[in-house]
């Protein structure tokens, strides 16, 4: 598979006027596939901005290499930001001008054709608010004419930071649905949050960030799985399933018509060995999947003050 984003041993510390320097990244490693919505997860403080902005090259790195788009950073940056769009905190637009008239003022400014700009608004689902002034849009639309303004170069990567913030469910969901459709077409879309469930729901790739380390990354299913510490087992008799793996030694519970078995995915061996020693066919037997939230907690609760404050 093909990688859009190579990062590794990435360190950022920033100044103080007082005290010692503050280290925002701390070695990070982190691999970004081509295509699909990669979600960039931690609570605030973890280095998820400090991340895109080193990537963007918004801030020069202490130590660590960077590859962006098979481009070597800060070197092939100017090459990089030709094929990117990105939204750095709120997109910044003009109140008293048309959604159409920001897009055509920033068109200008990138060199990018004007038919360019209806082609964008149709594509965010803006087009028959094209006329209205930006004062009247809702957060939602906003935030979708932003994403419009990232896609004006026809990038083939998007960089996002928290792009729901301050956005009301129906905005939410405007967005999740337009950043599933561009990662579908092909494109790859990096996108930072503390917001769990949009990850869970919008990304299909993870990294789990934490004091400027990378805790946990891959599909959302296997990093579900991989940090799961029980399996779930299905035999045609559970009763007696649950009897039999009793006497083997396992802490099991019955979960509905199925066995939960206290042990980590890489032991399903012994489950099914002592089913099988006493006649009893495993039709079933998978990690039982943690919810992002869960395991979230679990991989950042080392003390990061702001992690109750991150679950909204």
């Amino acid at each position: 598979m093909r990688t859009v984003i190579e990062v590794v041993g990435l360190r950022k510390s920033y100044r103080r006027l007082r005290g010692a320097p503050r280290l925002a990244l701390d070695g990070l490693d982190l691999t970004v596939p081509e295509g699909g919505v990669f979600g960039l997860l931690g609570p605030n403080g973890s280095g998820k901005t400090t991340t895109i902005r080193c990537l963007l090259g918004l801030a020069r790195p202490s130590a660590g290499t960077v590859r962006v788009l098979d481009r070597a950073l800060p070197g092939g940056l100017p090459a990089v930001l030709a094929r990117t769009g990105a939204i750095v905190e709120f997109p910044a637009l003009f109140p008293t001008m048309t959604g159409r008239e920001n897009l055509q003022l920033l068109a200008g400014l990138a060199g990018v054709a004007r038919r360019r700009v209806d082609d964008v608004l149709e594509q965010v689902g803006l087009t028959e608010r094209a006329r209205d002034p930006v004062r009247r849009y809702s957060l939602g639309m906003r935030q979708r004419l932003g994403l419009a303004a990232a896609l004006l170069k026809d990038p083939d990567l998007l960089v996002l930071d928290e792009p729901a913030n301050g956005l009301d469910p129906a905005g939410i969901r405007e967005v999740r649905h337009l950043l599933r459709r561009l990662g579908a077409e092909g494109r790859t879309v990096l996108l930072s949050s503390h917001l769990l469930t949009e990850v869970e729901q919008t990304c299909g790739s993870v990294a789990i960030l934490s004091h400027g380390r990378c805790v946990a990354a891959g599909p959302v299913s296997e990093v579900l799985a991989d940090g799961a510490d029980a399996l779930v087992v299905r035999v045609d008799d559970p009763a007696a399933g649950l009897l039999t793996l009793r006497r083997a030694g396992f802490t099991v519970e019955p979960a509905g018509p199925r066995l939960r078995v206290l042990l980590p995915a890489g032991r399903a061996g012994d489950v099914t060995r002592a089913l099988a020693a006493e006649g009893h066919w495993v039709t079933e037997l998978g990690p039982e999947q943690d919810r992002l939230e869960d395991l979230f907690l679990r991989l950042t609760a080392d003390g990061h003050r702001d992690t109750e404050e991150a679950l909204t």
